[in-house]
């Protein structure tokens, strides 16, 4: 099988690593600038989930998996567990994660080779070693979620402009909810809308430094 066929122009990102552009939203995927650098900057450092003993990560939109990657091969690294949960309305065709994931961080896992070897066949819940994944391929608005659950939440769904529904204030609400005492929310938006509603939903909003290309991102804590 030629699992270039028919991609969408894949993206070479400065850092090495890849992302795809999405005809349906007219943006890519992950950063231009460098798709794995913010995946590790914004997500698994902005959350602190590099640090966490046993880390509980909720995503908006798993996408190309390439956050999933970098918090495994984080969580591989230190050799701690991994649970790992999300949703994806839309996903990928599984020749685009082959391509993209191709040589980059975290393609080795067993994880991820069991999710390119399933994907996207519902249900996709899997465990392998110390690691957990299950996506949910359903409508996140409508979707239950599980409370008080993720000690980090990636809100990284296309942008408020492309994708304005998961960037609401009812549905960053219904987010906040799924964060245990402490859990962080992180996001690359730096948004002003966006950070009104974190704080709304009761989270405490902190301005970090972007990835590159980006001046500023979120967190908010519980």
């Amino acid at each position: 099988m030629d699992l270039a066929a028919d991609l969408p122009p894949i993206i070479e990102t400065p850092d090495g690593s890849r992302t795809a552009f999405s005809a349906r939203f007219g943006e890519a995927y992950g950063s231009q600038h460098g798709a794995q650098t913010q995946a590790r900057h914004v997500f698994v450092e902005g959350t602190g989930t590099h640090g966490h003993p046993t880390p509980r990560v909720l995503e908006i939109g798993f996408g190309l998996g390439v956050n999933f990657r970098a918090t495994l091969a984080d969580t591989a690294a230190r050799g701690v567990g991994l649970e790992y949960m999300a949703y994806e309305f839309d996903p990928a065709p599984v020749g685009w994660l082959h391509e993209v994931s191709k040589g980059d961080i975290g393609a080795d896992h067993p994880a991820w080779q069991s999710v390119l070897a399933r994907w996207p066949n519902p249900p996709l819940d899997l465990e392998a070693g110390s690691v957990c994944l299950t996506v949910h391929f359903a409508d996140v608005l409508t979707a239950a979620l599980p409370q008080g659950w993720a000690t980090a939440v990636y809100l990284d769904g296309f942008s408020p402009t492309r994708n304005p529904e998961v960037w609401t204030p009812e549905f960053v609400a219904r987010l906040a909810a799924t964060l245990a005492p402490g859990g962080v929310l992180a996001t690359y938006s730096a948004a002003g809308h966006v950070r009104r509603s974190l704080e709304a939903a009761g989270l405490t909003v902190q301005r970090r430094p972007g990835a590159p290309g980006k001046r500023e991102c979120l967190r908010a804590v519980r």
